[in-house]
């Protein structure tokens, strides 16, 4: 792992990391699943967790049995009517609702030089960070319709780095997702997860919670690795 010194810019997931849209995504999905026939259940929601838009369908679909049941064009009229419920609950959301201590972790890396990006699978990811107060904050946004492969795959933190104009090993990724943690490491850059350290087992940094994240506190766990 590089050192801390050597750290220039921060990749952020959206989702569990800088606001709980999660709530939204799931609430959105639970709606899909009982159209469709699925049962939904608390194992299904956090498999969704990280994971692009059809891919969660597909996962959807296959947890009720459903797989062969939908055309590809049904299938993308299921996952438009998902955005659609999901736009219109983040239409709710204010400064207020983002997670504790990052917008005091954001302003440190500002006032410290560090560069930002947005490397998050959501669509919405410009709509949410406007409703946040926070669209000034970044670099630039990943556009997650751009990429080939979702996470794991690292294509999407590649991006970051470059939307940054740094190489990978300059980067810290910000994550809360499993997937997320392996698309990090796969891009060459340092992970940092945020959440249960048994699930973020593979991460280079873990934080139980967004509240404990400050440079400091990174600068120590990276000084002590």
């Amino acid at each position: 792992m590089v050192t801390f010194s050597e750290i220039s810019g921060f990749a952020f997931d959206l989702d569990g990391v800088i606001t709980d849209t999660a709530k939204f995504h799931a609430m959105a999905w639970q709606q899909v699943a009982e159209q469709v026939g699925t049962k939904w259940t608390s194992q299904l929601a956090d498999n969704l967790k990280g994971i692009d838009r059809m891919t969660s369908l597909e996962m959807i679909l296959k947890a009720g049995g459903h797989e062969t049941e939908y055309s590809d064009t049904e299938k993308e009229q299921l996952a438009d009517e998902k955005n659609h419920n999901y736009v219109n609950l983040i239409k709710t959301l204010t400064p207020d609702d983002i997670l504790p201590g990052m917008l005091d972790f954001i302003q440190s890396l500002h006032q410290n030089h560090y560069k930002l990006a947005l490397a998050s699978v959501s669509r919405n990811a410009p709509v949410i960070l406007e409703r946040l107060g926070l669209t000034d904050s970044f670099e630039g946004i990943v556009d997650p319709a751009s990429l080939k492969l979702g996470k794991p795959d690292p294509e999407i933190y590649i991006r970051a780095a470059e939307v940054m104009h740094l190489d990978p090993d300059k980067v810290i990724g910000v994550e809360d997702a499993a997937a997320g943690v392996t698309s990090i490491n796969k891009a060459g850059e340092t992970s940092l997860g945020i959440g249960d350290a048994k699930i973020l087992h593979e991460a280079n940094l873990i934080f139980a919670n967004t509240k404990e994240v400050t440079l400091q506190a990174i600068k120590e766990k990276m000084t002590a690795n």
